[in-house]
């Protein structure tokens, strides 16, 4: 019974170390979780108010913070904002063409030419390519957005 009683007192002593660390470590270190009370749902992705324009993966609590330093491979490979105002082009050039049109401006043919592009890019580069078309400020048609963040969301999933 006696050691039951230590084991008992040594959990608790390292509940409230963790407990503290939390507080004051964690949660300064990472304000954007602190706007989040415990136990709130999110809502469903129609809930959320997104920036036109922008594109960022569907939110999932296993995903790791939305902030991103830029300085990891991680980041680089799931962040879809820019991180630098460097344009990389991935044999997409034509696309250029397509600069300051409207996301539903875009007939069927040239829809199709930017899923011929999305298509034909190796995983690692879909989300640097998408990066690269904010960055030379082409709005994607609707249906290819929705498809890059599909696209997106699997490769985090699978990674």
């Amino acid at each position: 019974m006696k050691g039951a009683m230590v084991i008992l007192a040594a959990m608790i002593v390292i509940g409230i170390i963790l407990y503290l660390t939390d507080v004051f470590y964690y949660r300064k270190k990472h304000p954007e979780v602190n706007a989040k009370s415990v136990g709130e749902e999110e809502g469903n992705a129609s809930d959320k108010k997104e920036p036109v324009g922008k594109l960022s993966a569907p939110a999932n609590p296993t995903d790791e913070p939305e902030v991103c330093c830029g300085t990891h491979t991680v980041c680089e490979k799931t962040n879809l904002s820019p991180l630098t105002g460097e344009i990389v082009y991935y044999d997409d050039e034509e696309l250029d063409r397509f600069r300051g049109r409207q996301a539903d401006e875009y007939s069927s043919e040239e829809i199709e030419e930017f899923r011929d592009v999305l298509m034909t890019l190796q995983p690692q580069d879909v989300a640097g390519w998408s990066r690269s078309i904010q960055v030379r400020e082409i709005t994607l048609p609707t249906e290819i957005r929705e498809e890059l963040l599909l696209i997106v969301s699997e490769l985090r999933r699978l990674s």
